[in-house]
């Protein structure tokens, strides 16, 4: 079996949390354990720059995240694991991508849209204090993505679009010049838990919100005493699905240990205890990742040294490809001889097998799915889902009617698609 290529970037602006954890880190390596899996993960110190002007922050957080995925115990014999400011192709690969990329695709970035909204809802020209890093960081990440020619791209929903962006710029690339990237399909888990922080909203630095993975003992203590409960008294029932603590302690704890919390806010434990029994167990289970923590940090020259192995190893697979893209493009020495094999090369690249076809057309399936989640859930929570059925086809056939040129042909695709989906509830 063929193996995918599994690529993660991990921004180097804050100190790792527990959300981080359960959310990214844990998943990520328990995959790179898959034999059918080549894994890159990496730190996305250049994207860091974007939001961040901080350089002792940026610095202290590339030190931490890189500490914390060696010490929570990723294998880097069998992922690659670097800096992305080691690899200096990927920054001339994203030169090279600019260039093939619509301002117009820059445009719709829903980052670049919301600071925008932002500046007009404060009376300010639209691109005030947006910088050109924020405006084209996109393409940057298709560069990332690109460079190593990754099939899968574990995301957040918020992400779609950046990965349907490098699947767009990706597409250009090989019109022009010939076939040389794969396109990249996201990955989104959709099971994945909403991970609450200490005032119950999800748990993230722009809340202030966080539990650090590796605090101290005392530390972890203070923040957990802080989350936030309702004024039920020791005694009385409490529910432990909307209780912070309950869903904490669930994401670490196994099935038996759940019911057995779950039968304790049944028969009304105290906030004071229950907030007890989650740090102990948390304690406990941080306990050696925390202890191997704290040596990597104290030993950086290691660390640093595991970066530099992963450039290298990164760097045998980016230097080639690369070099084709240089090719591919006309930058090539003076001497080069290759002209009517590169033509022969591109043209055979170009021709397909059924089965690229195929993969293709399922990948740009799931991502309309993706997208149209919402409506076919509102199909299956109705309660007659066949008329529902047929009354989102009315509302999406009116909405195409009304459409011109390029929106009305991607509607047209989600209609069409629709009707697949929904055909078995029309008869």
């Amino acid at each position: 079996m063929t193996k995918q290529t599994v690529l993660t970037g991990i921004t180097t602006s804050g100190t790792p949390h527990i959300g981080n954890y359960l959310g990214a880190i844990k998943p990520a390596i328990e995959a790179s354990l898959n034999s059918n899996n080549n894994s890159y993960f990496f730190l996305a110190d250049f994207h860091a720059l974007i939001k961040c002007h901080d350089p002792e922050r940026v610095a202290r957080s590339t030190r931490e995240i890189a500490a914390t995925w060696l010490a929570l115990g990723l294998d880097i014999d069998k992922a690659t694991f670097y800096r992305q400011t080691d690899i200096p192709e990927i920054t001339e690969l994203a030169w090279i991508l600019t260039c093939m990329t619509s301002k117009g695709l820059m445009n719709r970035a829903h980052a670049y849209k919301g600071s925008v909204d932002v500046n007009r809802e404060a009376g300010r020209q639209d691109d005030d204090d947006i910088t050109m890093g924020l405006f084209s960081y996109p393409i940057l990440m298709a560069a990332d993505i690109l460079m190593f020619n990754a099939d899968i791209i574990p995301v957040g929903k918020d992400q779609i679009q950046h990965i349907e962006m490098a699947r767009d710029i990706a597409g250009r690339f090989n019109h022009t010049y010939g076939t040389l990237f794969n396109l990249p399909e996201a990955q989104v888990d959709e099971q994945t838990q909403l991970i609450p922080g200490l005032d119950g909203r999800k748990m993230s630095k722009s809340y202030d919100n966080t539990i650090p993975l590796f605090s101290h003992s005392d530390d972890l203590y203070k923040l957990i005493k802080q989350i936030k409960t309702d004024a039920l008294q020791p005694g009385e029932p409490k529910d432990a699905d909307n209780s912070t603590i309950f869903q904490l302690y669930s994401n670490f704890a196994s099935p038996a240990e759940q019911a057995q919390m779950r039968t304790k806010f049944d028969n009304g434990i105290g906030w004071g205890d229950a907030k007890k029994e989650l740090f102990e167990y948390l304690d406990s289970y941080l306990s050696h990742p925390r202890e191997e923590y704290n040596r990597l940090m104290g030993d950086l020259g290691y660390v640093e040294e595991q970066l530099l192995k992963g450039a290298d190893k990164a760097r045998q697979f980016a230097s080639p490809m690369l070099e084709k893209a240089r090719v591919a493009v006309g930058i090539r020495p003076l001497n080069w001889q290759g002209a009517a094999n590169q033509q022969q090369e591109a043209k055979q690249e170009k021709e397909q097998s059924a089965e690229q076809i195929a993969r293709a057309e399922e990948g740009r399936r799931r991502a309309i799915l993706m997208q149209l989640k919402p409506l076919l859930d509102r199909v299956d929570n109705a309660a007659d889902k066949a008329q529902e059925a047929a009354s989102l086809l009315a509302e999406k056939e009116q909405q195409v009617a009304g459409l011109k040129k390029k929106a009305k042909q991607k509607a047209q695709n989600e209609l069409d698609l629709l009707r697949e989906e929904l055909a078995g509830l029309l008869g």
